[in-house]
């Protein structure tokens, strides 16, 4: 079993200027692997505004794609779709094609995430479907990461970019005290931000998806 991501630009065709924003999003996805190292084959392009990934654990992706979410800058967002279930490549003159259960069910979720976003939940940009060979554990494991990825989408979508900058430092271990002193702004107004948009829900979120993370404190 493989959990696989598929992802693309929200509203990418409506950007003033999309290469700028390709660079951006690099950039954003450089950083995130940089600063935690989760993925077993980091977010890539591939076709149009899409990009593809894929990770050890449901637990790792969901880590990896929060951080993604945190540093994008505003007026660049993401939707996610992840996969659970097999994987394969298909030969061919480019190199091997990915394929397979956990792709079909990455693209099953993207256009969830879609659809969701067309209706009831604006703020949803990420989902999970488990391809129907996992069994009935993968299966309740989707139910309940969505259940959780649905509340963690809707806080992190309103905030503002600095209360994302923030929310990013504190996943990764920096302290309020560091992070105060590189936004220029005092410790209070640090801790202010982050209990006022729900920020330190997030972050203990992401410490209970059992990733190796930095140590961290709460000065």
């Amino acid at each position: 079993m493989t959990i696989v991501v598929t992802a693309d630009i929200v509203g990418s065709r409506l950007l003033p200027d999309r290469a700028q924003a390709q660079r951006v999003l690099d950039d954003a996805i450089a950083r995130a692997e940089h600063d935690l190292q989760l993925a077993d084959r980091p977010l890539r392009p591939t076709v149009g505004d899409e990009q593809q990934a894929e990770y050890p654990t449901l637990d790792a992706a969901m880590g990896s794609l929060l951080l993604l979410q945190l540093t994008l800058p505003d007026g660049i967002e993401c939707r996610f779709g992840i996969g659970i279930g097999e994987v394969s490549a298909v030969p061919s003159a480019a190199g091997d094609i990915p394929e397979g259960p956990a792709w079909w069910a990455a693209r099953e979720a993207i256009d969830r995430v879609h659809a969701l976003q067309q209706r009831a939940v604006p703020s949803a940009r990420t989902w999970v479907v488990a391809a129907p060979a996992e069994g009935a554990t993968a299966e309740n494991d989707a139910r309940l990461a969505n259940a959780y990825l649905l509340a963690r989408d809707q806080l992190v979508g309103a905030m503002s970019e600095r209360t994302r900058r923030l929310t990013y430092g504190r996943c990764i271990g920096a302290t309020q005290r560091e992070l105060a002193g590189a936004e220029g702004i005092t410790q209070s107004a640090v801790s202010q931000a982050l209990a006022n948009s729900g920020a330190s829900a997030v972050i203990e979120g992401f410490r209970l998806l059992r990733l190796e993370l930095p140590s961290a404190s709460a000065s």
